[in-house]
């Protein structure tokens, strides 16, 4: 990795937290930490499962439960078993909590609009601009990508929402029936695997890959939430499963698609891969590709 790009990013941290005002215990001139507001926010006028207000913001347990105590203690949340599931803690806003929390959003504007004060109006878009830029790759480098059991939860809920949305995209649907869809036997070692995105511990997105001996391997059920397009994690599934590809030791890599999926169709020729003749009997299939890929070297 760049030495350069490091230190920039090192740079970028410590002006932000300088500017924003994380390095004091009183955060946005409140009697609190910056953790506690941020779980203030985070908890939302619905409450949250403490559960996911964890894997959210990626905090240690113990750190997690010393805020909440001290919210609680303030008599800013409540903190309770579900009723159906009494191991599942959620945490809900009091009325004080709301009433802290919108102080907080206040002077939050308040801060921002003094970051953007300075500047001439060119300069507030460039940053603004920026800021979102940032944003969209921080989240990105946040997503990870988890080899998974085809029959797993999080790879049954992408799978379900794959075939709710190419059943609306399809010009004539889509029967699950009709589909040379893999078992899942062909999707777990040593014929294939299987691997779910997850953000934030929410499964995003899926992609299978088949291993089958003496043939080449063939990328099938890549799928990437709505909600997580412009991530690249389209691009990111190909380059992960050419590289296990590779790694068993194929040399092609096939995938079929339909004429409806014009976004996938630019990635895979941007991608490298290159439209060939029908391989299989896919109903549902127009354009099917292929990729030389290189196996990695020995010694």
């Amino acid at each position: 990795m760049d030495k350069a790009q490091i230190d920039q990013v090192r740079q970028f941290n410590r002006t932000v937290t300088e500017r924003v005002g994380v390095l004091h215990d009183h955060y946005l001139g409140r009697d609190r930490p910056i953790g506690e507001a941020r779980l203030l926010w985070e908890i939302g006028e619905e409450g949250q499962d403490v559960r996911q207000l964890r894997e959210r913001l990626a905090l240690d347990s113990g750190y997690v439960s010393r805020l909440l105590r001290s919210l609680e203690a303030d008599g800013l949340v409540t903190v309770e078993p579900q009723p159906r599931d009494r191991r599942v803690r959620a945490v809900r806003l009091t009325d004080a909590g709301r009433a802290e929390r919108a102080v907080l959003d206040g002077r939050s504007d308040e801060l921002a609009g003094s970051l953007l004060e300075p500047l001439n109006t060119a300069q507030r878009a460039r940053l603004t601009a920026a800021m979102a830029e940032v944003e969209r790759l921080l989240t990105a480098a946040t997503v990870t990508l988890d080899a998974v059991d085809p029959d797993h939860p999080d790879a049954q809920h992408c799978l379900r929402s794959y075939f709710a949305e190419i059943q609306a995209r399809f010009e004539n649907g889509f029967d699950p029936a009709r589909s040379l869809l893999p078992d899942a036997g062909e999707l777990r070692p040593p014929r294939g695997l299987f691997l779910v995105a997850r953000l934030h511990g929410e499964p995003v997105g899926c992609a299978g890959l088949k291993l089958p001996p003496g043939a080449p391997a063939e990328i099938k059920r890549m799928w990437v939430a709505p909600s997580s397009r412009g991530l690249g994690l389209g691009r990111r599934f190909l380059t992960e499963l050419e590289t296990r590809a590779a790694q068993q030791g194929f040399e092609v890599l096939r995938l079929d698609t339909n004429k409806a999926l014009t976004a996938a169709i630019g990635l895979y020729h941007s991608s490298g891969f290159q439209e060939v003749a029908a391989f299989n009997d896919e109903p549902y299939a127009h354009h099917w590709f292929e990729k030389r890929i290189s196996t990695p070297a020995s010694g």
